[in-house]
């Protein structure tokens, strides 16, 4: 139970970081954030990580990164307006 209380509280960090670096105005309510903040967490944590556990500077980088390209997809498709 606490892995998910923590999956949801990291995915909340960096949905908000990837709104905040988002070029533009971003429309998107707290669930969304959460939602995507979790896919690009996953998302990078695939691409950097390979599947080695651990917290780094480079994966929480990428996972904001990976928020931000999930947010422009989803705009892109109008998701969570």
């Amino acid at each position: 139970m606490l892995n998910v209380i923590s999956y949801i509280l990291v995915g909340l960090v960096v949905g908000v970081l990837g709104r905040f670096f988002y070029p533009g105005k971003v429309e998107m309510g707290l669930l969304w954030t959460i939602v995507l903040g979790i896919a690009g967490s996953l998302l990078a944590g695939m691409v950097t990580n390979r599947g080695a556990p651990g917290l780094n500077r480079a994966g929480i980088l990428a996972s904001i990164l990976g928020a931000i390209v999930l947010i422009f997809l989803g705009r892109m498709l109008n998701i969570g307006a």
